[in-house]
């Protein structure tokens, strides 16, 4: 069954390239990923962990393997519920060849389920590249005016740490007695100290540039930028998540004592990208800038609470992977409804959207307070139990980052003055409420937000196995 989690969004990118009529590609779009999304949601009901191992590369002894644990599960409900979201909130949105924008993002969903179920470090890496290939192709094809070189950018970042990963799984291989790609002949394989800290960076590079951590960072905000935003939501919601969770699921479990040896330099770095995030944040007049500086600090905030290795901060990091990326969406979603409207995404050119729009106004509220981790709302137990586990690790790794719960307040609500409150402007005097696909997406997410602030146990229950397992 897990292995439909691929298949589908495969066979539905290729469908959606044959599929000419805008409107049709749209609606066979929504279908098929809502689709996926419900086979998912069953198979995460299922109490025991699934698997599939079929032949693949026997030579290299390695095999289409696929595995559905608690984190995995709750990644691969975050994916699922990720693209009918951005389909239905962007239905509006108009694409020059419509068929081949749908059909790399279906590629690009079935490469991200692979990542979060591959069983195999080799089909893992595979899998890596599957999901960031269409994303090229997409910004370089449907993004803004700087498009070329931006992309350009994203692809030398990422094809190096790409590289490098390579390298380290090459590397860990031949040390390896009997030759094997599973994820359990890595778990086995025990390095000296010398060995752990150069492979480390090999693997913790490749991640890092993935989340992003500073000073790693910087193809971010002109990718965010660039791309057309259902790319981007797709990137700042789930993509991000990738590096998230491949430093939870190789990175610690496979090189203990350099992780144990770098954890301060990790949590430091992480520290610095959470404060200079936030501080670029606030002086940004760009919506998709502001938005994306803003995903920088939170992404810092949950590396952070990996390395600090406390089973506390742990739990914390695994719910705020969900809760954020189902966040970060709304946020994106208002954006583009608003840039729909007006045609602007600047702030300075904004204004009174309060009066013109009074439900959007009220549902990016609830995101704005979501995304200062107001009690409540979803985000503040994920950052409550990150923080704890920071305390327990070192009390200045905690409370040097709490500053950032006042940057984000500024920058925030500041955004959330300037575009809806005040007089209203050239770009914002004709505008009106957001279409109807907007506004029901945006009133899914803004259930989940005050359902999992109000009760969060479903997604602590899930992943709990998963955090005892990699940790003890």
């Amino acid at each position: 069954m897990i292995a439909l989690f691929i298949i589908i969004p495969l066979v539905a990118g290729l469908i959606s390239f044959f599929v000419k009529d805008d409107k049709s590609v749209k609606g066979f779009s929504i279908v098929a990923s809502a689709i996926v999304f419900l086979l998912t949601l069953y198979a995460t009901s299922c109490n025991h962990t699934l698997s599939v191992s079929l032949p693949w590369l026997p030579q290299l002894n390695s095999n289409f393997s696929l595995s559905l644990d608690g984190m995995s599960k709750m990644l691969c409900v975050l994916t699922a519920l990720s693209f009918p979201l951005v389909f239905t909130s962007t239905i509006d949105n108009h694409y020059s060849k419509p068929n081949n924008f749908y059909g790399l993002m279906f590629l690009t969903m079935a490469g991200l389920m692979g990542v979060f179920l591959a069983n195999d470090v080799l089909l893992f890496y595979f899998f890596w590249e599957l999901a960031l290939i269409p994303v090229y192709f997409i910004s370089s094809q449907y993004g803004g005016e700087r498009r070329i070189p931006v992309t350009f950018k994203f692809f030398v970042y990422t094809f190096i740490g790409s590289l490098l990963m390579l390298v380290g799984i090459m590397y860990l291989y031949f040390q390896m007695p009997n030759k094997d790609f599973s994820i359990q002949a890595f778990y086995n394989l025990h390095l000296a100290g010398n060995q752990q800290d150069l492979v480390f960076f090999l693997f913790f590079i490749a991640f890092a540039i993935k989340m992003p951590i500073f000073p790693l960072h910087t193809w971010q905000p002109d990718a965010y930028e660039q791309s057309p935003t259902p790319t981007t939501m797709i990137l700042s919601g789930v993509m991000v998540k990738m590096g998230l969770y491949a430093t939870i699921r190789f990175v610690v479990p496979i090189f203990p004592e350099a992780v144990k040896h770098f954890s301060h330099l990790v949590i430091i770095l992480s520290v610095i990208g959470i404060l200079y995030a936030s501080l670029i944040a606030i002086k940004q007049d760009d919506i998709k800038r502001l938005i994306a500086y803003s995903s920088i600090a939170h992404i810092g905030l949950m590396c952070a609470a990996i390395f600090s290795l406390q089973e506390i901060g742990w739990q914390g990091v695994m719910i705020q992977m969900f809760n954020h990326g189902i966040n970060v969406i709304g946020l994106w979603i208002v954006a583009n409804a608003i840039e729909q409207q007006t045609g602007t995404r600047k702030l300075s050119e904004l204004g009174g959207l309060a009066i013109k729009a009074p439900v959007l106004a009220t549902m990016f509220m609830i995101m704005t307070l979501a995304n200062i981790s107001l009690p409540l709302t979803n985000a503040f137990i994920g950052e409550f139990l990150m923080f704890n586990g920071l305390f327990r690790y070192n009390i200045w790794a905690a409370v040097i980052p709490l500053i950032s719960i006042i940057l984000v307040a500024v920058y925030s609500l500041g955004a959330m003055a300037k575009m809806f409150y005040g007089e209203t402007t050239a770009h914002t005097e004709n505008a009106s409420e957001a279409g109807s696909f907007v506004n029901y997406t945006l009133a899914v997410i803004v259930m989940l937000v005050i359902v999992l602030g109000v009760y969060p146990h479903p997604i602590l229950q899930l992943t709990q196995d998963t955090v005892n397992a990699i940790l003890k």
